[in-house]
This record gives C-alpha cells, sequence and structure tokens, in this order.
C-alpha cells in the first residue's frame, strides 16, 4: 500500500466564487515517488476549538456554543466544519492541488457562529483524508488511501472575515421559516417598503416601548422661580 502524505500550505477566499467559498492548497506525497495516475479523495474537515485561548468576549460569543468557560474542560469538543470530495490528476511523487471548500454564513451552522466569534489569531482545523488511489509504473493498480491520513492546519481568522465581507459587506445573514418569510413579503408589500432593512426596521420601531408624553404646559402659567441662596 502506498504511503500517502498529506500538507496544508495555505489558504485563501475565492474572489470569484458566486457564493462564499475557501480555497486550500494542499501537498501530497506518495512515498517512493510512486506513479499516481489518479486519487480520488474525500476529506473531511474539523475544528479543534481545544488548540488556542479565547479572550473574554470571544468566550462570551461562543457561550451557545460550548456553555459557560468553567464548563469547557469537557464541553470543548471537535466541531464539524465541511465535507468535500477532489479528484487529483496523475502525478509522480509530490503535487500541489487546490481543495475547493464551499462555506455559508448561516449562522445556524454551529461552524459559523464559531469563526464568526472570533476576533483575531487563527482559526485550529484538523483535515481528515480518505479515498482510493490509481497507482502502478508498469501497470495499473487500485488501492485504498488509508484512512489514518490526516493534516493540522491553523487558519488565519482575517481570511474567513475577508471571505464574508466580500458576499456580504456590512451585514449580517438570517434564516426564517418559510411561512414567517411569506407573512414579512406580505408585511413590506403592503407598507411599499423598499427593502428589508427598513422592513425589519418597521418591525421594530411598531415593537419599541412607547416614550411617554411630556407634560402638558399651561398657557399664561407662570414658572416656578428659582431662586439662589447666598452663603452668609
Amino acid at each position: 500500500m502506498t504511503d500517502f502524505t498529506f500538507t496544508c500550505t495555505g489558504v485563501r477566499a475565492d474572489a470569484y466564487a458566486a457564493a462564499p467559498t475557501l480555497v486550500f492548497r494542499l501537498r501530497i506525497t506518495a512515498a517512493g515517488d510512486t506513479r499516481v495516475h489518479a486519487l480520488a479523495l474525500r476529506c473531511q474537515i474539523r475544528i479543534e476549538p481545544a488548540r488556542r485561548s479565547y479572550g473574554p468576549e470571544e468566550a462570551e460569543g461562543l457561550a451557545d456554543l460550548f456553555g459557560e468557560r468553567g464548563r469547557w474542560g469537557t464541553t470543548l469538543q471537535p466541531v464539524q466544519f465541511a465535507q468535500v470530495a477532489l479528484m487529483v490528476p496523475g502525478f509522480t511523487g509530490e503535487t500541489e492541488t487546490d481543495l475547493v471548500v464551499p462555506c455559508t454564513y448561516d449562522m445556524d451552522i454551529a461552524a459559523t457562529r464559531y469563526f464568526n466569534a472570533l476576533e483575531d489569531g487563527e482559526a485550529p482545523l484538523l483535515m481528515l483524508f480518505s479515498g482510493t488511489a490509481f497507482t502502478g509504473a508498469g501497470g495499473f493498480r487500485v488501492e485504498p488511501v488509508p484512512w489514518d491520513r490526516e493534516a493540522s492546519y491553523r487558519m488565519p481568522v482575517t481570511v474567513w472575515r475577508d471571505m464574508v465581507e466580500q458576499h456580504f459587506p456590512g451585514c449580517g445573514w438570517l434564516r426564517l421559516p418559510r411561512d414567517t418569510m411569506a407573512e414579512l413579503l406580505a408585511f413590506r408589500s403592503r407598507h411599499a417598503l423598499a427593502s428589508w432593512e427598513s422592513t425589519v426596521r418597521a418591525l421594530l420601531d411598531a415593537a419599541a416601548p412607547a416614550r411617554p408624553a411630556p407634560p402638558p404646559v399651561r398657557i399664561g402659567s407662570v414658572p416656578p422661580r428659582v431662586t439662589e441662596r447666598t452663603a452668609t
């Protein structure tokens, strides 16, 4: 069985993708300069939250995922980020290729909430590989990629933030049930509101507690005189 080694050498946000997308650069090495006709890979990416420290504001933002900081000894478990497939063209010995990972800004997804809570630094990731290798110098052999192949990578938080800002500049993202969305659309149409922002703002303004009215001023009334008392 061919001994494969995987290394992640970098990551970037795809500037031309229609949706948020990260592109990880992978280096794949086949021991002994083995001739590889093709690799059909499966890659599972996990977040390893226990492998970094967190500031007070980050800890507050992660409370809904892991609970209070005092419980993190048992709750700071890996979080599933992505699972993607990759077909690697033929090579001998070593090659580099791109691993394209579609992302989401849906705040109901645990990985998105985790990345959003980080202020700076790096997000610790673990890539787990499996799949099928087609190898052989003078012939053709089919063999599995060992299940214990993995690669650690610390992704800069700025890469995630730049990707989100590219597709949602200055905005957040909210997922709603279909019937709730239909009611919001009907409300927007009835009030001829120009955008979803103005729709939500109108609802927030309507739900805000009314401010008490100032006391009435009687016409002709004399305001109380304020006298100064001098020290004797």
